[in-house]
């Protein structure tokens, strides 16, 4: 019986040595075939995530917060600071209010999208009827050298203009083009906005002309203003005024003109300047 076990045994072990499959067994090949499964599984999970483009962090609704990364304590302090019409403009400032984690600020922040304004080193508020938060940059020093006699920049002619260096008759030309379809300017940073007038140049006129008689406007009332009236403003092309009547319809009256940010390819460097022609 002893021999009979062991002569069982030893036959067990040769019958499953020589059975034994030199080639790729069923489970390995069931390990290559699911990692296969797992790459495309990833891929399509990479394809269907939201893609990231730049963002103004001021504006971030809570499915914008959530899709990021924050949490609802963090998207509710950010709406609260929002409510007190505050606004943040740099990382830092949006880490301070939302109180987000580095690692996600680290992670958030190559996407933020500040309008050009907010870069300027130097600002100073502007105040309007409609909103105490608009911002412009500075503009040369207000008190010229005495050897150079103020004129108001609304009444200098181009013959004079070319008296400035850097001004021939093409932009001569086009400085009082401009300024009549204005209708006059309104501040003195609005020569800036002349088409291929260098930003020298424009210091060295501002040091001699200045907007001493600023023409009387009507402002344009954007939660009533239809598409002509809005496109008539010299900032606003037609297209654009469709899209803020369109944002309009879709989200109901604005409560503040900074709103008109939250609109695609609306020149946000330019808000302080379109502003002096809304009203709410």
């Amino acid at each position: 019986m002893l021999l009979l076990i062991v002569l069982l045994q030893v036959g067990y072990v040769l019958m499953d040595s020589f059975y034994q499959p030199n080639g790729p067994t069923i489970f390995s090949e069931n390990i290559r075939l699911q990692t296969g499964i797992d790459a495309l599984k990833e891929k399509a999970a990479m394809a269907d995530a939201p893609k990231m483009y730049p963002f103004n962090p001021n504006f971030i609704t809570d499915h914008k917060g959530y899709v990021l990364g924050m949490s609802i304590s963090e998207i509710d302090r950010l709406h609260e600071f929002r409510a007190q019409h505050k606004f943040v403009n740099t990382p830092e400032d949006f880490q301070k209010v939302t109180q987000i984690s580095d690692s996600l600020l680290m992670v958030i922040t190559p996407f933020f999208k500040f309008p050009d304004w907010t870069k300027k080193a130097r600002r100073v508020p502007v105040e309007t009827s409609d909103s105490k938060f608009l911002e412009k940059p500075l503009v040369s020093e207000k008190r010229p050298p005495k050897d150079f006699p103020l004129h108001d920049l609304n009444a200098v002619t181009a013959n004079e203009l070319r008296a400035i260096s850097g001004i021939g008759e093409v932009l001569s030309k086009r400085i009082v083009k401009f300024r009549n379809r204005l209708g006059g300017f309104l501040v003195e940073e609005q020569l800036y906005d002349v088409y291929g007038l260098p930003p020298e140049v424009t210091k060295k006129v501002l040091r001699k002309y200045k907007v001493f008689n600023a023409p009387e406007v009507t402002k344009i009332n954007i939660n009533t203003a239809t598409v002509a009236q809005i496109a008539s403003i010299t900032y606003i092309r037609f297209d654009l005024a469709e899209e803020i009547v369109r944002y309009r319809e879709a989200n109901g009256p604005f409560s503040n003109l900074n709103e008109l940010l939250n609109i695609d390819r609306f020149p946000a460097e330019k808000i302080s300047r379109i502003a002096l022609y809304l009203s709410l």
